[in-house]
């Protein structure tokens, strides 16, 4: 078992040292009601951060602390009744310990054998590679101007993205040149 919000078991594989983390998201669930304050387009989609973090969570189970990649390829999108089954496989380590990782989804009304690839990437063993170029000790960043983020949310929702409460965090953003820093 895991004591994750959203990774509920953990199966290590027969045929190899890979494992396969599941769980059940479902926005009638009392403890995840959350993922219903992300909608696009009037359908509630699961988070790209929750998949993320769903990932993370995987990679620490197995000593890969860190996401080196992750590449998302369908919207994991949550139906009004009923929730989805998912799962989390994480393949065996290669010779400097660096792991596939895909995360995949299948209906509770649909039979055995239906999922879909919603990421895929590598996670690996290790802290991150040390210098991003970005001075996280400095805030707000040099030389970066202040962006009026007033109304943002009515903006979003007028271009199909609702977000409820939960996902109302942004505060502040700056801009420097292309760079964006909320």
């Amino acid at each position: 078992m895991t004591e994750h919000a959203l990774l509920g078991a953990a199966v290590e594989l027969a045929a190899g040292e890979g494992v396969l983390f599941t769980g059940r998201l479902s926005v009638q669930s009392r403890s995840q009601s959350w993922l219903a304050d992300h909608v696009v387009l009037g359908r509630v989609v699961v988070a790209g951060t929750a998949l993320l973090e769903m990932v993370l969570c995987a990679g620490e189970g197995v000593g890969c602390d860190r996401v080196a990649e992750l590449t998302l390829a369908a919207p994991l999108v949550l139906p009004e009744v009923g929730g989805v089954r998912v799962q989390v496989a994480v393949g065996d380590p290669d010779e400097v310990g660096r792991r596939s990782v895909g995360v995949y989804s299948c209906p509770d009304a649909v039979g055995e054998g239906v999922w879909s690839l919603h990421a895929s990437g590598v996670l690996a063993p290790g802290a991150a590679p040390g210098d991003v170029g970005f001075d996280g000790g400095v805030w707000p960043p040099r030389d970066a101007v202040g962006v009026d983020v007033e109304g943002c949310y009515e903006e979003f929702a007028g271009a199909g993205f609702g977000y409820g409460p939960v996902f109302r965090g942004l505060r502040a953003v700056w801009r420097r040149g292309e760079e964006l820093f909320a």
